[in-house]
Order: structure tokens, then sequence, then C-alpha cells
């Protein structure tokens, strides 16, 4: 095994384009996450982004996207915002994900959405469920899954989009939008969802601000940023920001107006993004790792990701550990226990509560 790193923005087309033949080839790393225009998009707003060409002789059998952080930590590209995280590489080959590390100039690479079929995959790493929808055998097999297992809540989504449309408005969806001016609303909307919840409002980063923007205005057959909006009249009330490769949408930014709360606007909205993305070609719609009561409604199977790190002997790796695996194994044990886990959203909320009165 031989490794060339670069920058993304020093790999020619014969590499981005082996990049995607890799991609394409192997069900797993169907992702937009693990898409080279990712990287790239990435790498023109964070220096620290790198690639690692893996070869085997002159054949180029992989590619190892990652942020080298002070000291050699390595991390995922855009690390605490992806849903997908990895090496794309060729079927059946031997990667010692030790060796890469070292060859990297790495000591420690530490994930949380790590995709199943990796080199650095260990028996002792947590997994982790990630809901998806699946379309793969249409829209209508989906609303009949959900109508047999989450009858009640189709039903009454159902109900409240009809009293939604006699209340403000005919229910219009633009998919696929390329207009900035409903991007920004769904930013703002998302922005003051993080705070009310008491969360980091990533937003409030200019990077990602002007990353999303750059997405959104990349459209090509194998990557896309997709915008949709619902609209009730002329009023915008839900929308969502994602990434799709032909055949997968990564669920990423969804947001709707807190003020047409009572009419379950996010619910609407899913079920529309659904229906316009199977139409689309989409086959699966990633919602990504986390417990939230709309992906339990709306979920009709999921993938697996995995936690944890691959390190090198040293101390660095030591001092790593010390300050990342309690931690992370805390927050495990809260969100795996759902007493623990509604009791540490409460005091989020109440937090994100205070937080905004005294803005304000």
């Amino acid at each position: 095994m031989r490794v060339s790193l670069a920058h993304p923005r020093e790999l020619g087309a014969p590499e981005l384009n082996r990049w995607r033949a890799l991609q394409e080839a192997h069900e797993g790393f169907d992702n937009p996450f693990l898409s080279p225009e990712f990287t790239v998009t990435v790498g023109e707003l964070r220096d620290l982004v790198r690639v690692a060409v893996i070869y085997d002789g002159a054949d180029i059998v992989g590619f190892f996207p990652f942020e080298r952080h002070p000291l050699g930590i390595g991390k995922p590209v855009a690390a605490g915002l992806t849903d997908a995280q990895g090496l794309v590489h060729a079927k059946d080959v031997e990667i010692d994900p030790h060796r890469l590390l070292r060859l990297c100039g790495l000591s420690v690479y530490e994930f949380d959405h790590l995709v199943s079929g990796q080199p650095m995959l260990a028996v002792r790493h947590e997994r982790h469920p990630s809901p998806i929808i699946d379309l793969r055998d249409g829209y209508e097999t989906y609303t009949a899954f959900l109508r047999e297992h989450s009858g009640k809540t189709y039903k009454t989504t159902l109900a409240k989009q009809r009293k939604l449309e006699r209340e403000a408005g005919a229910i219009r969806h633009d998919y696929a939008t390329s207009d900035v001016a409903p991007l920004h609303t769904l930013i703002g909307w998302k922005a003051e969802q993080y705070r009310r919840t008491g969360r980091t409002d990533r937003f409030a980063h200019r990077w990602i601000v002007e990353l999303v923007e750059r997405l959104q205005a990349t459209d090509t057959e194998h990557f896309a940023g997709v915008l949709d909006m619902v609209h009730a009249g002329d009023v915008p009330i839900a929308g969502h920001f994602g990434l799709r490769t032909r055949t997968t949408l990564v669920g990423w930014f969804p947001a709707y107006d807190t003020a047409y709360a009572k009419y379950s606007p996010g619910l609407i909205h899913h079920l529309a993004m659904a229906e316009r993305a199977a139409e689309s070609g989409i086959q699966v719609i990633d919602m990504g790792r986390g417990q939230k009561e709309y992906k339990d409604k709306l979920k009709n199977g999921e993938y697996e990701v995995a936690e944890g790190r691959v390190a090198t002997a040293g101390p660095v790796a030591g001092v790593h550990w010390l300050m990342r695996v309690p931690v992370r194994k805390t927050r495990a044990t809260v969100l795996a226990n759902p007493v623990l886990h509604r009791t540490a959203d409460r005091v989020l909320k109440t937090f994100g509560r205070l937080r905004t009165a005294l803005q304000s």
C-alpha cells in the first residue's frame, strides 16, 4: 500500500473520476457525504482538509478524506455535520488502518458516523441505527407501509394538511429549487431551533452558511444540493436542505416555521419530499443517526453507523483517549437510556428558553 496526500483542490479529473467509480461500485458508499464533490467543496473553505489517495502498485484503490487537526488528530471532513464517514475503496482491497494513519501523519482518527464495510471498523466500536425511508419499491408501497405500521400518524398528518389548506391556503411544494431566498429562510428557522432547544447554532459559523450556499449551487448527475420548501398559499412553512447522489438523498437540515407547529408541518413536508424524491429517481432517504420522534414515525428501514476511534501507539493517542473516550461513553449511556435522554433533552430546552429570554 502506498499513499499520496493531497489537498482536495489538487485532485485532477482522473482521481475524481476514479473516486466516483469506486463509490458507485459499492452500495455501502452510496451517500453524498462520501462523494468527491462534498470533500472538494469543504476543502474550498477549510484548509485543514486532506485526501489520502491509496495505491496498490500503479492502481488507485481508495480515497480517505479527513481533516488534520493539531497534534495529528484526524477527524472526518466537516466533522460534526456529516452522517456518513470513512474511506471509499475497491472491494476486497486490504488496508491496514494503523499503517494508513501513520502514512497520513495522524496519531488518532475519531468518527461518529462510520459507514459499514470499513477497514477502520473494529468489534469494540459502538454501533448505532441510522433510520431511512426506503423508496426502492416506490412511494405508494412506502405509504402502504405507513398506513399499516404508523396508521394513526399517517392519517392525522393528512387530516392536518387538509386543515392547513382550509385555514392558510393551498399547499405548494417547490422541490430542488435553486432560489437562494428560501434557503436563508430555512437557515433562519434552523438557527432558531438550535437556540430554542439549547443546542449549538451551527449557522453562527459563517463557513457553514457558505458551504450550504455553495452546495445548493451544485447540480450534477452524480451529486447535488437539494432544497425543497412547502408553502401554504404564498407563505413558506417548512423545508429541508440535503444532498443527493443519483439514488440517495440525505436528510441534513429540516426545519419549519413554529407559527404553524399545530399542523405538524415537518411531517407534511417529509411526506411531500419523499413523493417528489421518488419521482426524481431517489431510492433511499437517509435521515441520519439520532433518536427523533419524527424519524421513528417515518422510517421503514435503517442502516448502521459506528462511533469510535482508531489510534496508533503514542502519548498523543493516550491524551486523546483521556479527553474524549469517557465523555463519549457517558453521552452514549445517556442517549441509550430513554429516561436519561428525556431528562437531558428537557434540561437543554430549558437552557435554550433561558438563553433566548436573556438575549431578548
